[in-house]
């Protein structure tokens, strides 16, 4: 451990526990926005498996946000078509996922597909681009706040002295047997899904081909399944395989035998098992997501069932909810009360998340367009503001997410792209008077119709807060925009 970032006078802007997905996303948000983010890990690596590798559309509008996407899109690919199996012959082809065409307002599809692995790689490239990076072998043991500041107990995981580190805020983002949410004492309320554990290895099959994900179903009579899925760019193919014996230790001859037992593959055909892991299928909500001076983030706050493909992905949501708020607090001079929002937007979504996961695990919903994450809202959060009048049902509303388009030549994904507010004027002029948002953008486009003739101000994390008439109703649009600023946002700079 590099002593020198652990002097106790030190004072971080914020802590993250943890070097997963949720933790390195939220440490490149906060990096872009000048935001000093200490960052600790206990293992002595990155995670070195494919767990959650289905990356949904919405999640890939973050990445481009984050500037990943094209290294995301370089090294994953799309779910091959599945193919089931019966006593060693294909029995038939099966659609994994709906076929779902990209579209002018949004240009990712998905699942596309990617091992955990390589997201948290090219997220911690990033975030070393920015300036940022990771403590590796470090464990934090003690955690206590006051009114200004939280104060961590961290030690090297080789051993050392323990030293007392200080920061304005610390993120839980260290998984779901959280060690900061056991020192918060926040409990989770949940259930068990399944009572047979399930297992998910890495393997390396050459005999199998990669055209196929491979479905294993219980043979006539029996219980049980199995999946080899390739992962796109690697050797590999995830193994899932339920049941599978729990708490011993998995090693490889486990994880062969298991091959052995659900699909016509003898021990001898896996050639390599690069890494396995058993788990019991829970899923678990924490009573509250902050305490205080902390939050908590992705599997700390929320564990799923794998089944939906919405663990990683809610996770990086709320890491994208909580980094702009943070920035605007610590550096744009926002009231603390902003940081009450991230609760109160992300718990009620994470909680529908875990619903879908749980629903699709149990056979009583199908993967569709709820898990791509596109039409997840903040319609009711008290940032959302909507003042226009007789808005047929399907219209663009304040809280929606905001489309991507091309317009008048210009890319919206392009201009909502970074730590900034957006005032985009739709057939309509641009007001004279603005709101003081930090960095804010504006741009003017002709008319679009998935946005519809208005004022709309896009938060930094790509949803609308505030939508409004334009038109012969501009200037009392522009008056309600700026109290709402002022009563909702940054009174310290408007008032």
């Amino acid at each position: 451990m590099d002593r020198q970032w652990y002097r106790e006078e030190d004072r971080n802007d914020v802590l993250i526990v943890g070097a997963g997905p949720t933790g390195l996303v939220l440490a490149c948000d906060l990096a872009r926005r000048g935001v000093r983010a200490l960052v600790v890990e206990r293992s002595p690596e990155l995670f070195p498996g494919s767990r959650g590798k289905g990356v949904q559309p919405r999640t890939l509008e973050v990445f481009d946000d984050l500037g990943v996407v094209g290294e995301v899109l370089r090294w994953g690919g799309r779910a091959p078509m599945g193919m089931t199996w019966q006593d060693g012959t294909r029995a038939g082809e099966y659609r994994m996922f709906e076929d779902v065409e990209p579209t002018e307002g949004a240009p990712y599809t998905g699942p596309w597909l990617l091992p955990q692995w390589r997201t948290q790689r090219i997220l911690l490239d990033r975030l070393r681009e920015l300036g940022g990076d990771v403590a590796f072998g470090v464990e934090l043991t003690g955690l206590t706040q006051n009114a200004e500041f939280v104060t961590a107990t961290l030690i090297p995981a080789g051993g050392g002295s323990p030293v007392a580190v200080r920061a304005g805020y610390a993120v839980a983002a260290d998984g779901g047997r959280s060690t900061v949410r056991r020192l918060l004492g926040i409990k989770m309320t949940g259930e068990r899904v399944d009572p047979a554990p399930m297992l998910v290895a890495d393997v390396v099959i050459p005999t199998l081909d990669r055209d196929n994900w491979h479905i294993f179903p219980p043979a006539a009579g029996g219980t049980g399944f199995a999946v080899l899925c390739p992962l796109p760019h690697t050797r590999e193919f995830q193994f899932v395989a339920q049941p599978a014996s729990a708490g011993g230790g998995i090693t490889a001859e486990d994880v062969r035998a298991l091959v052995t037992e659900f699909t016509h593959i003898p021990a001898r055909g896996v050639a390599e098992v690069l890494w396995a892991s058993d788990f019991t299928v829970n899923a678990a909500l924490a009573d509250r997501f902050r305490d205080g001076r902390v939050f908590l983030a992705g599997d700390a706050a929320h564990i799923h069932s794998p089944a939906g493909g919405q663990g990683l992905n809610t996770s990086v949501q709320d890491a994208y909810n909580l980094g702009w708020k943070l920035g605007a607090v610590l550096r744009d001079g926002a009231p603390e009360a902003l940081l009450d929002t991230y609760e109160e937007e992300r718990l009620p979504n994470a909680a529908a998340m875990l619903g879908l996961s749980t629903r699709i695990h149990r056979g009583e919903e199908r993967r569709g367009a709820a898990t791509r994450q596109l039409g997840l809202d903040q319609r009711d959060s008290s940032l959302t503001r909507e003042i226009r009048d007789g808005l047929a049902e399907d219209a663009l509303r304040a809280g929606d997410r905001a489309p991507d388009g091309r317009r008048d030549g210009l890319r919206l994904f392009d201009l909502y792209r970074g730590p900034h507010f957006t005032l985009l004027a739709v057939d309509t002029p641009l007001p004279e008077r603005l709101p003081p948002l930090p960095g804010l953008r504006t741009a003017r486009t002709g008319p679009y119709e998935a946005y519809g003739r208005g004022l709309y101000l896009v938060r930094p994390d790509g949803y609308i807060a505030w939508a409004g008439p334009g038109g012969e109703a501009l200037e009392a649009s522009a008056e309600d925009l700026l109290a709402w600023a002022s009563r909702i946002a940054w009174p310290a700079q408007t008032g």
